[in-house]
This record gives structure tokens, C-alpha cells and sequence, in this order.
């Protein structure tokens, strides 16, 4: 996965993973054939959780809990993800916490790490994460181009919080990204991240299953991401069934803009996107979840 750092369990990042064996198609000859296997169906999904907050600023982590079962979603990317961050999420591991009131494998990337509050308490960490009902047989925290929250005068810097998670979906391999791009009307630092980010998809496997999934601060069409659809798919746009057009999903309540997305690789089919919400659980955040249901390909790369 590349040469940037990874990140471990002593620094926070958790991971539940266990393997599946996939063994490709090949001819006797050693020839490679057409594979018959047919594609795993997945549902994936992105949702900025607000650090576990609503629309009404209300800190209720059995809320967001129940908006993302709601999802029925095999893998979902969260982003703003509190991990004993402050008072406002209670200093909980909202990240732990969902994992368990949901019964899923949980993966984080912190973007920044601080010295608690009091000590002896656990660092103080805030990111992106992944849950998912399948095996993480592996995670890296890769470093995109940042201005950074916490620091009164930032310039762009390298800085964590990009995370790749490697889930085995049935026989499918997936590299899954969940990223969380920077928010300021300026699109420059914008544009660096896509640079970066293409640059560390091109890493994996020729054919890989790729799957992004973030909150981009920016819609599918600006020009800052047009870097993105080189090598992958707005899931939005190809899927040919698609529910809560035209795909809007910030604010939560009376959207206005697409800017949270899902994307894939070329060889991933899309049959189905959504933005829709049980009414009683859209302000669970203050943004809408989108979700894709994709068809994986079984013989994109080895599970060895």
C-alpha cells in the first residue's frame, strides 16, 4: 500500500480484521482465462457524522447509530469522527462505540492527535473511519496536503487522516478510501488533495477494486476534482437506478449541495445510489448519507 506511514494500534487506529481466501482464475496452462465467478453485490456509504451531533447540535450517538443501520450498508466511510475528542461528543471513541452498538469492524485515521486534557486520560483524536461487516485484512493512514484546524497560521503541509482500508467483501478484495477534503471556498488545497489522492490510488494492484468514499467539500463537477474521474467513477452519475435526485446532501434538511460522494474504480458496476433518509432519522447529522450498491469483481486480485 505504498510507502507512507502506517498507522497502529498504539496510535488509535483500530482494527478488527480477519481473511478470506480467494483463489484467481487460471487456465492448467497457466494462461489467464475469463473468470465465471460471479460479482459480490455490496452496498457502501458515506456519512459525515458530525462527531455523533444532528442538525440540532444535539450530541446523540444512539441517533447516528440507528441513521447508519438504517443504511443496511456493508461498509460505510465516516467522516468527523471524535475519538475522546471533547466535551461535545462527551469525550467518547464515538468510532468504538458505533462499531459496537452495530456489531461491526471499525477502522481510524486520525487527522490530528493532542495531548488530553487531564492526564492520564486517552490523546484527544479526530478523523475518519470505516465500519464494516467483512474482514480489514489491512489499513493505512496515508498523508494528503492539509491547512491544518489547529494551528492559528497553517500553510499547506503533508498531514494524516487519509485512510485506506483493505476489506475482504465475500471473494472480493476492496481497497476501501475514506477521505475528508478541506472546506475553505479557496479550491487550491482542494486541488493539491486530488493530486495526492490519485497519486496513492495508483499504488494498488493494476484492476484493484477501488471504492472512495468521503465528504469532498465540493461538487463532482468542480474543476478542483476533475483529477478524480482519471481513474475513477462518480457513482451518482453511472448508476442507472437512483434514488433522491438530483443527489443532493448538505444541509441534511433541505439540501442544496452534492458534495458528499461515492466513487469507483472502472471495473466496479453501480446499479443502484441513494440519498434517502427515513424522515425520523435525516437529522441525525448535517449531512445526508449516500450509498451505492455495486457489483465487486472476485478476480481483481489475490486475498494471499
Amino acid at each position: 500500500m505504498g510507502s507512507l506511514h502506517r498507522v497502529v494500534a498504539a496510535t488509535a487506529l483500530v482494527v478488527a480484521a480477519t481473511a478470506t481466501a480467494v483463489v484467481p482464475a487460471s487456465a492448467d496452462d497457466g494462461r489467464a482465462v475469463t473468470s465465471s465467478v460471479p460479482p459480490v453485490r455490496a452496498v457502501v456509504a458515506t456519512y459525515n457524522i458530525h462527531a455523533g451531533a444532528g442538525s440540532d447540535d444535539v450530541y446523540d450517538l444512539d441517533r447516528t447509530a440507528a441513521a447508519i443501520r438504517a443504511l443496511d450498508a456493508d461498509v460505510v466511510g465516516l467522516e468527523e469522527a471524535d475519538v475522546h475528542w471533547g466535551e461535545r461528543s462527551h469525550f467518547d471513541d464515538t468510532v468504538a462505540e458505533l462499531g459496537r452498538r452495530l456489531g461491526m469492524r471499525t477502522a481510524f485515521a486520525p487527522i490530528y492527535g493532542l495531548d488530553p486534557l487531564t492526564p492520564g486520560s486517552p490523546r484527544r483524536e479526530f478523523g475518519v473511519a470505516l465500519l464494516s461487516r467483512h474482514a480489514i485484512v489491512a489499513v493505512e493512514n496515508h498523508d494528503l496536503t492539509r491547512l491544518s484546524t489547529q494551528d492559528p497560521n497553517p500553510v499547506p503541509a503533508a498531514a494524516p487522516g487519509f485512510l485506506e482500508a483493505t476489506v475482504q467483501i465475500g471473494g472480493a478484495r476492496t481497497h476501501v478510501y475514506v477521505t475528508h477534503l478541506d472546506y475553505r471556498g479557496d479550491p487550491t488545497v482542494r486541488r493539491l488533495q486530488v493530486a495526492d489522492t490519485v497519486a496513492i490510488l495508483a499504488e494498488d494492484p493494476p484492476g484493484a477494486n477501488q471504492v472512495l468514499l468521503g465528504d469532498l467539500n465540493a461538487d463532482a463537477n468542480a474543476p478542483e476534482l476533475a483529477g478524480l474521474w482519471t481513474g475513477l467513477r462518480d457513482a451518482w452519475t453511472v448508476a442507472p437506478v437512483r434514488d433522491g435526485e438530483p443527489g443532493l446532501s448538505y444541509p441534511a434538511t433541505d439540501p442544496t449541495k452534492r458534495i458528499d460522494l461515492v466513487a469507483v474504480s472502472p471495473g466496479i458496476d453501480v446499479v443502484h445510489a441513494s440519498t434517502v433518509h427515513d424522515p425520523a432519522l435525516v437529522g441525525a447529522s448535517d449531512h445526508r448519507a449516500v450509498t451505492a450498491t455495486v457489483l465487486l469483481d472476485q478476480g481483481s486480485e489475490s486475498s494471499r
